[in-house]
């Protein structure tokens, strides 16, 4: 149970209670470019081109879900906000031995980002992790670094980084930026994903896009790879997985685009562009 105020009436409240109801603690992000997109980038081709960063976001724990958190009046006026960041190293080595072992399957490289110089959660993530990987997997190589820095390196030299693992407020933040690397927000899908044999939750990082609702423009891709991440890492499909990932490749390279990725392309479109591809 997400532990906001009372009747919390914010949409995200719901996601929330959802993601701890499921107990799927390890949200992985990944973001692609793919070759027929390395221009539509906010960076230049050269430092995107073949970009493969796999995010790993802690979910469930952190300044979302952390008590006490509450807005009260002040006696002389003026109000005050509370709001708590609270790790425990059980919460940190599971999110973190994801990390580690989608590493081994990629290039062997995590970078683990906290706050370590400013706040004892980071201080007490960045031991955790150290311990863990000592313990467990001491032939990946891990870099600790610090979230403000990793945000920089983000895009200044994005393919520099494998796996990148950190809390549930860093890792929303960098999560989104590296996105916008990839050429759009609406083309990053999500997995969020629990203890083995448990069901997993797949989305779109981008949410439901408030702003668009109804037009009929939203990019159908970040959702359409979310189904792809659903067969590869909950159903045991990875062929259809692969085929998947392949049609949006092809459809891509056809020309297909979206009002966000500079095309014109409605949302029915777009999907029927994957299709034929498929």
């Amino acid at each position: 149970q997400w532990s906001g105020a009372p009747r919390d009436r914010r949409p995200e409240a719901g996601l929330l209670n959802l993601r701890a109801g499921m107990e799927v603690y390890a949200n992985l992000r990944p973001a692609l470019c793919f070759p027929a997109l390395a221009d539509a980038s906010s960076l230049k081709r050269h430092l995107v081109e073949g970009l493969d960063l796999m995010i790993v976001r802690e979910l469930t724990g952190g300044i979302y879900f952390g008590v006490p958190r509450f807005i009260e009046d002040l006696p002389g006026g003026g109000k005050r906000a509370v709001d708590t960041q609270v790790y425990t190293t059980a919460e940190i080595e599971r999110v973190a031995r994801v990390a580690f072992q989608l590493a081994r399957g990629r290039r062997n490289l995590v970078h683990s980002a906290e706050k370590s110089n400013v706040m004892d959660s980071g201080l007490l993530w960045r031991q955790v992790v150290t311990d863990l990987h000592a313990r467990e997997f001491p032939d990946v190589r891990l870099e600790h670094i610090l979230a403000d820095n990793a945000a920089m390196q983000i895009v200044r030299d994005p393919r520099q980084f494998d796996v990148l693992v950190t809390d549930n407020l860093f890792g929303d933040i960098l999560s989104d930026a590296a996105a916008q690397l990839t050429g759009s927000l609406g083309m990053l899908p999500s997995a969020a994903l629990g203890d083995p044999g448990r069901p997993g939750l797949y989305e779109p990082i981008h949410g439901s896009a408030p702003d668009i609702a109804g037009q009929g423009v939203a990019n159908p891709l970040a959702s359409i790879l979310s189904l792809e991440m659903a067969f590869r890492w909950s159903l045991g499909r990875p062929e259809a997985a692969d085929r998947i990932l392949a049609a949006v490749v092809r459809a891509l390279d056809n020309g297909a685009r979206t009002r966000d990725l500079g095309g014109s392309l409605t949302t029915v479109q777009m999907g029927d562009a994957v299709l034929a591809a498929l």
